[in-house]
C-alpha cells in the first residue's frame, strides 16, 4: 500500500527499498572511482525490479557485455538440471534426456517419460507416436517369402498332377502312391500356411497360424515315416517265414498317419482350450517401435508341437538310415534320409535363431524354417522321381525293376 508521504509499504510493514549498483575501479591517479551500472527497486513490479546497464563501456576491455552472475546458461528443453557435487546449489550441468523421456521447459528439474505408445523426438522436447512394426506383404522380406511360398505350392500341385497322370508307372506305384499324394498335398498346405504369418496379426490368424502349421507338418513328417516303415516291412516280408506279410499294403501306413495326426490334434486342442494364441502390441521390446505380433499364449505348447514334429522327424531319419542299403527297388530310403537330414538341420538351428530374434524378424525366421524344411522334403523325395519320369523313361519300366531285383 502507499503511505501519506507517497511511499509504498508492504503488508508486513516494511518500506520499499532502492539500491544503486555501482562499479568500483582504480583511476590512473591511484584513486577509487565509482560508476553506476544498475539499480534494484522493490517498489517496481516483480521482474522489473533489477536493472543492469548492458553498455560494454562500463564493464572494461574483458567483457563485450555485462558478465553473467551464474555458473552456466539455462538448460534448454530436451535437457534437465543435474546438480554438480561440491558446488553451490546454483551451479549445475545440463544433462540430455534419455531415449523415451523429454523435457519441454527451460531449466527442467527432471525429464518426463513418454507413454508406452510414444517415443521422444530427436530434440527430446516432445513425444511422437511410435512406428508400427510387423511383417507386411509390402515389405521386401514379406513379399519375397510370400512369393516363394506361392511358387513352391504351385510346384507341389504340378508334381501332384504328374503323379496322378503317371500313377500306373512303376516309379510311382512302387513307393506307395497314396502316401506320396498325401505327402504332396500336405507339403502344399505347409507352404501356404506361411501366409497366415504375414500381414497385420488378427485374432483368427493367430489362432490358426501355429495350429495349422503343426497339423500339416505332422501329416507331412508322419507320411514320410509311414513310407519308410512301409519300405522296411515290405523288404522283411519277402524273407521266408516272415510274419510281416499281413502288414504289407497301404492300410498300416494310413493307420500310422492317423495315429500321429491324432497325437498332434490332442496337443492343439488342449493348447487352444487352455491358453490360445492372441494378437498383442509389444511396446517394451523395442523403444522405437510398437511390435504387432501373435503371442503364443503358452510357449510350452508351442515347443511341444515343435518337439513332437522333431521326434517324428528323428524317427524317420533313423528308420530311413537303417533302410538305405536295401536293394534298388527300395532306394527311396536314401532320398528320405537326405530329406530328414535337411529337415532336422533346419529345425535344430531354428530354435536359437527364433529365441534371439524379435519383432518381424522372429516371424521371418519361422517362415524361413517352414519353407526351407518343406522344400528339402519336396526336393529330396520327389525331384528324383520326376527326373526318371521325364528324362529317363527307360528306367521307369517293369522290366528294368525286375532286372535290378535279379541283380
Amino acid at each position: 500500500m502507499t503511505s501519506v508521504a507517497n511511499n509504498r509499504i508492504s503488508i508486513k510493514g516494511d518500506p520499499s527499498t532502492h539500491y544503486e549498483i555501482v562499479k568500483c575501479f582504480f583511476s590512473e591517479e591511484g584513486g577509487v572511482q565509482t560508476v553506476k551500472v544498475g539499480s534494484f527497486d522493490t517498489s517496481k513490479p516483480v521482474g522489473n525490479q533489477l536493472y543492469i546497464n548492458t553498455s560494454a563501456d562500463l564493464w572494461g576491455p574483458y567483457f563485450t557485455q555485462k558478465p553473467q552472475s551464474q555458473c552456466n546458461e539455462p538448460c534448454e528443453p530436451g535437457n534437465w538440471k543435474c546438480k554438480i557435487e561440491g558446488t553451490p546449489p546454483c551451479c549445475y550441468k545440463c544433462a540430455p534426456c534419455v531415449e523415451g523421456q523429454i523435457s519441454n521447459i527451460t531449466d527442467a528439474q527432471r525429464c518426463i517419460r513418454c507413454s508406452e505408445y510414444q517415443k521422444s523426438n530427436t530434440e527430446k522436447n516432445g513425444c511422437i507416436p511410435k512406428n508400427i512394426n510387423y511383417l507386411s506383404y509390402e515389405s521386401i522380406v514379406g513379399a519375397t517369402l510370400s512369393s516363394i511360398s506361392v511358387l513352391y505350392s504351385l510346384t507341389c500341385t504340378v508334381i501332384l498332377g504328374v503323379f496322378i497322370k503317371y500313377r500306373e508307372t512303376p516309379v510311382v506305384k512302387m513307393n506307395n502312391q497314396n502316401l506320396s499324394c498325401l505327402l504332396l498335398i500336405s507339403l502344399t498346405l505347409c507352404f501356404l500356411c506361411t501366409l497366415l504369418f504375414i500381414g497385420r496379426p488378427t485374432h483368427i490368424c493367430c489362432l490358426l497360424g501355429q495350429v495349422t502349421f503343426g497339423i500339416v507338418f505332422t501329416i507331412s513328417v508322419s507320411s514320410v515315416l509311414a513310407k519308410t516303415l512301409t519300405v522296411i516291412i515290405a523288404f522283411n516280408a519277402t524273407k521266408p517265414g516272415s510274419k510281416l506279410t499281413k502288414y504289407v499294403g497301404t492300410q498300416l501306413s494310413i493307420i500310422l498317419v492317423i495315429a500321429y495326426f491324432l497325437g498332434e490334434m490332442i496337443i492343439s486342442v488342449v493348447w487352444l482350450a487352455s491358453n490360445p494364441p492372441f494378437p498383442e502390441a509389444d511396446t517394451l521390446s523395442d523403444p522405437d517401435y510398437i511390435i504387432l505380433r501373435c503371442n503364443e499364449g503358452s510357449d510350452f505348447f508351442f515347443f511341444c508341437i515343435i518337439g513332437y514334429i522333431g521326434a517324428l522327424a528323428l524317427l524317420s531319419f533313423i528308420a530311413a538310415f537303417l533302410a538305405k542299403d536295401f536293394p534298388d527297388r527300395f532306394n527311396e530310403a536314401k532320398n528320405i534320409t537326405f530329406s530328414m537330414l535337411v529337415f532336422c538341420s533346419v529345425w535344430v538351428t531354428f530354435v536359437p535363431a527364433y529365441l534371439s530374434s524379435k519383432g518381424s524378424r522372429m516371424v521371418a525366421v519361422e517362415i524361413f524354417a517352414i519353407l526351407s524344411s518343406s522344400a528339402g522334403l519336396l526336393s529330396c523325395i520327389f525331384i528324383p522321381k520326376c527326373y526318371i519320369i521325364f528324362l529317363r523313361p527307360d528306367l521307369n519300366t517293369k522290366d528294368n525293376l525286375v532286372r535290378k531285383r535279379q541283380i
